[in-house]
């Protein structure tokens, strides 16, 4: 099933940036990117803690170049629909080419030295504080020079917003989550470092699975 409110790509240049008030552990939910578009200022939550206690997050950092986002890199500032398949440039983290071929290459070098070629191992895993560690010198980097960035996720139904900023695919079943699996549906952060260069920020939850089915349930 598709998420209940649609998916997209947001355009737009980084007005400002924020943390989630920390709860009585420490934790942060989300950090938040606010985009200027020409359609307004949208809010974007980007998950990096699960309100579960169980619950961990990972995230991975990864390099583009423009052309890898040549579909939707030149569209204008704000907010466009996706369909939720190959050619529309919506994003999979397990299906994406771009994606892929890097994951590919890892996993033959690690089968050949005789590790565990899982892309678990292309994973973080760890606290919120340490995600949001990664991320924020990339928005300082883009907002700095002017930069683009984009967001994939859901729009928000009430107010100029996306979430689901993460996998948005193999929950497992039992999950509250389980009905919202699919694929060509997953959440990114991607944010210009300078003229050619982009950096994919890539999160999901650890209870998430690395491989799924045709219908993004965990294979």
């Amino acid at each position: 099933m598709p998420l209940d409110h649609g998916y997209g790509v947001l355009l737009g240049r980084v007005q400002d940036y924020y943390r989630d008030p920390p709860d009585n552990f420490g934790r942060y939910y989300h950090g938040n990117l606010i985009l200027n578009t020409t359609m307004g200022s949208y809010r974007c939550a980007i998950d990096v803690d699960s309100h579960q206690s169980n619950v961990g997050v990972e995230w991975r950092t990864f390099g583009l170049r423009t052309s890898d986002l040549s579909s939707v890199v030149n569209l204008s500032l704000g907010y466009h629909p996706l369909a939720s398949i190959s050619t529309s440039g919506a994003l999979d983290y397990i299906r994406s080419g771009m994606f892929a071929v890097r994951v590919g290459c890892l996993r033959a070098f690690l089968r050949f030295i005789g590790l565990d070629s899982s892309i678990r191992g292309t994973w973080k895993r760890g606290t919120s504080v340490q995600a949001l560690m990664d991320l924020e010198p990339l928005v300082n980097t883009t907002r700095a020079a002017g930069l683009l960035a984009l967001v994939y996720g859901e729009p928000f139904t009430d107010g100029l917003g996306m979430h689901n900023i993460h996998q948005n695919q193999g929950d497992p079943a039992g999950s509250q989550w389980w009905a919202e699996n699919g694929i060509w549906q997953d959440g990114c952060t991607i944010l210009q470092q300078d003229a050619d260069n982009f950096t994919a920020f890539m999160n999901k939850f650890t209870t998430q699975s690395y491989t799924t089915d045709s219908q993004g349930h965990p294979a």
